[in-house]
């Protein structure tokens, strides 16, 4: 037999397993910023309700149900990234184990992100301008 073929076997399951385990960083990086996210908004929470204990004025209790609103976007932006991330983890690991080239998705959740987080940054400041 000749010997090209078993080093290319080799070198075929090699670059799978380095696949996968880049899937997985992708996979714990989403995790991470996620979880940022979703203590971002649990902090901004806090903090604002912090301020309307200390002093209760009309003004910071219209800042704590903003910052309410706020902190809650950012929850949800990350149980929604992990959910996402999650789902295009097992996708890829599917097409992987199907011996197929895993595709990197049309609108990426990198984008996705990006842009719910600018819209919830821009309603935010649009919140605080109006009063």
């Amino acid at each position: 037999p000749d010997p090209r073929v078993g080093l290319a076997q080799q070198r075929t399951r090699l670059a799978k397993f380095r696949t996968r385990l880049a899937l997985d960083r992708t996979a714990l990086a989403w995790i991470r910023t996620a979880l940022t996210m979703a203590t971002f908004g649990f902090g901004t929470v806090g903090f604002f309700r912090s301020l309307r204990a200390a002093s209760p004025t009309p003004d910071a209790i219209q800042l704590h149900q903003a910052a309410i609103r706020f902190g809650v976007g950012l929850v949800v932006l990350g149980i929604g990234s992990i959910v996402l991330a999650g789902v295009s983890q097992w996708r890829a690991l599917r097409r992987l184990e199907r011996d197929e080239v895993p595709e990197s998705a049309q609108w990426p959740l990198s984008l996705t992100a990006s842009l719910l987080l600018a819209i919830l940054g821009a309603a935010a400041l649009g919140s605080l301008l109006m009063r």
